[in-house]
């Protein structure tokens, strides 16, 4: 169980706070609810590039790094296509450094453009590196406008193409920054050694002062039904052939959603898991192979993925993949629902035992809609029956449904 008290300022900070008096340590977590799926078609990226710039100083403070550091401090951030998440750890007693930085940047990051510059470059030399020179790295710059064809899920968090950060004028960075980066749109969790009395009163001092606005909402277009399936072949220079399927499912809420995350593991988590037992081990097609699911709050998709054996046609590992699940839709074994349950649940309970993760999944339970999702989603989760998965696997795993794209070696 993990406690909480929830505030909200004036100015529509929602603020979170989580006392442990364990270890002299406050983690103070800041998440934006902005990702990918908030860009425009022609401006994709920005969501990864404000990652890099709200590290490129603000007005009181030109270097973030530094005066964290100086009190012992350590901070960092990711991005997905849903939020932009922020967190610093610092010892209790210099807790409210994290305060003045966190909150500086809020309110008036820096604009210069030459860190707009140097970000820039950064950010173009990681989409070379990890989406266009690496093997199998332009896999969802392939894949993802393969299977989506009106949602923003369909371009990678780092953007469609490298032209779009290339492009980017100061004016498109300011109107980005001011329409998602303010307090109404933020999380604030304060999870460790802090009371919440002073929690409050820091958050007031640091947060309180900047303006509040609107949160002017834009409806993110949704993703038709699939009723025809969809393939996808390519040739690059790798290692080995490579097989990639991908099915529409529940968005991140809900009962669903959490069969169908069960159903993945069912099938591709670990070495027990039914594809790797049966096409890696017993009749071996795959190096590789194993399904996970992307966990995004609208429907997202259902992925399996693996790497083929020398000699293996893609056609015939493709047909035995389908083949592994199809006895599914008649059912599954109790004991194995049972696995994956207990699986889940470990995963969960050894999470929270790190203060950082609570705080984390503190915020993003919020971003949900419902903080105590945190302490209820795993009697959700316990809940999922194996009649459940069932159904779930009939629902998604449907050839119409899929998205298959064949990834061949150069020979």
């Amino acid at each position: 169980m993990v406690d909480y008290k929830e505030h909200k300022l004036p100015n529509g900070l929602q603020v979170i706070v989580h006392e442990d008096h364990d270890t002299p340590v406050v983690c103070l977590n800041v998440l934006y609810k902005v990702g990918s799926r908030n860009e425009l078609p022609h401006k994709t990226g920005f969501a990864h590039l404000f990652e890099h710039l709200m590290f490129g100083g603000s007005k009181n403070v030109p270097n973030f790094d530094e005066p964290l550091q100086a009190v012992g401090g350590d901070n960092n951030a990711f991005t997905n296509p849903d939020i932009t998440n922020y967190y610093i750890t610092v010892p209790s007693a210099n807790v409210e450094t994290a305060f003045w930085l966190e909150s500086d940047r809020m309110m008036s990051l820096s604009f210069n453009p030459e860190v707009l510059e140097v970000q820039r470059k950064v950010v173009i030399e990681e989409f070379k590196q990890r989406y266009l020179n690496q093997p199998y790295g332009d896999v969802w710059l392939k894949l993802r406008p393969l299977a989506f064809e009106k949602h923003p899920y369909s371009w990678p968090t780092i953007g469609k193409e490298i032209s779009h950060i290339e492009d980017a004028t100061m004016d498109d960075v300011k109107s980005f920054f001011n329409a998602h980066y303010h307090p109404g749109n933020a999380v604030l969790v304060l999870a460790g050694d802090i009371t919440e009395e002073k929690a409050l009163e820091l958050t007031s001092k640091w947060f309180g002062p900047i303006p509040g606005k609107d949160q002017d909402v834009a409806e993110v277009a949704k993703e038709p039904e699939q009723k025809q399936a969809k393939k996808m072949e390519i040739k690059a220079k790798v290692p080995a052939d490579a097989l990639y399927k991908v099915y529409h499912m529940p968005g991140r809420i809900g009962k669903d959603y959490h069969s169908a995350d069960l159903l993945s593991d069912l099938l591709g988590r670990g070495k027990s898991s039914i594809l790797h037992q049966e096409l890696v081990k017993k009749k071996p097609m795959f190096s590789s192979l194993s399904a996970h699911v992307t966990g995004s709050f609208d429907p997202g998709l259902f992925v399996i993925s693996g790497k083929l054996l020398p000699g293996v046609s893609m056609e015939d590992a493709d047909k035995e993949v389908q083949k592994v699940i199809e006895p599914i839709y008649k059912g599954v074994e109790a004991r194995e629902v049972e696995k994956v349950k207990n699986q889940a649940e470990a995963t969960t309970i050894f999470a929270e035992v790190d203060l950082l993760n609570r705080a984390m999944g503190l915020a993003y339970a919020a971003f949900l809609g419902d903080i105590d999702l945190i302490n209820t989603e795993l009697d959700l989760i316990k809940s999922v029956t194996a009649e459940d998965i069932v159904e779930s696997a009939k629902k998604i795993l449907r050839e119409e449904n899929s998205t298959t794209l064949y990834y061949l070696s150069e020979k």
